[in-house]
């Protein structure tokens, strides 16, 4: 796979997504190696009660563009990301969910684009590289290195580790914390990341000096049992951020889909605050 340089690079214009309901917009951003699936459990919620859910798969994931690059970069990402937001031809401010490296998307937004940001609702984000776990933080450092791994492994080879984590997650009680629909889906929204996407958060900056700027309502949810980002990180965001409020779930890396009842339930009651 062939490097693209930088200065040739021209952002795809379209974008893979998925739109339901009526109501306040709502926009769904996921995290690194998944898709618009990730938020199966929510957009239904979303509808029953009012709200108009909007889901995209970001630049290299799902079935959106993925661009012939051994290193993706964030701004790619983020401009992609906001092409796609000025195509919906929004009539009003949205709410922004947004998990790990779609936090990171959904904050970079708001921050540029804060009159079109209703609030923010921040599951396990990314803001900073010093989040990641020592080994996270080195296979990130070593180029791509993750990237050329994941897309070169068997697609059973993926979901067994899918299985692994899940079972992990489960607090040792030896069940699956993730659904068999959601493993599934993780696996096969892992083969078909683009292997450049895996430089990214090696590509980011350090968003933390930024988050006092942010005045929106915000509700950050984490799982405290986080092995990709350390939790002991969302609540300084919390602190950090004018107008935050937290929720600490007993889960891992994806309370949304381990843990899709609670989660909906706090994340509805934020939402009915806003109104």
């Amino acid at each position: 796979m062939r490097n693209i340089p930088e200065n040739n690079f021209t952002i795809p214009t379209t974008a893979n997504f998925i739109q339901q309901g009526n109501g306040v917009p709502i926009v769904m951003i996921h995290g690194i190696a998944a898709s618009l699936h990730d938020w199966d459990d929510l957009i239904p919620e979303l509808t029953k009660n009012g709200y108009a859910s909007y889901a995209l798969d970001l630049l290299g994931h799902g079935d959106s563009p993925k661009p012939d690059s051994r290193a993706y970069q964030m701004d790619w990402l983020f401009e992609h990301f906001s092409k796609w937001m000025q195509s919906l031809h929004l009539t009003e401010p949205a709410v922004l969910i947004g998990h790990s490296l779609g936090g990171y998307i959904a904050l970079e937004y708001a921050r540029r684009v804060s009159a079109w940001t209703r609030g923010l609702i921040l599951v396990n984000p990314f803001y900073s590289r010093s989040q990641l776990n020592p080994l996270f933080r080195r296979s990130h450092t070593r180029r791509n290195l993750k990237g050329l791994i994941a897309g070169n492994t068997p697609r059973w080879v993926l979901r067994a580790f899918v299985d692994l984590a899940s079972m992990a997650m489960g607090n040792g009680s030896g069940l699956h914390s993730l659904p068999e629909r959601v493993r599934e889906q993780t696996a096969l929204d892992y083969a078909r990341t683009a292997s450049g996407v895996y430089n990214v958060p090696n590509d980011a900056r350090d968003l933390t000096e930024t988050l006092p700027q942010l005045i929106m309502p915000t509700l950050i949810v984490w799982g405290n049992h986080d092995k990709t980002l350390a939790p002991s990180s969302f609540p300084k965001i919390v602190e950090t951020m004018p107008r935050a409020v937290g929720k600490s779930i007993r889960a891992g890396h994806v309370p949304h889909q381990s843990n899709a009842a609670e989660f909906n339930q706090v994340l509805l009651g934020f939402l009915r605050g806003l109104d």
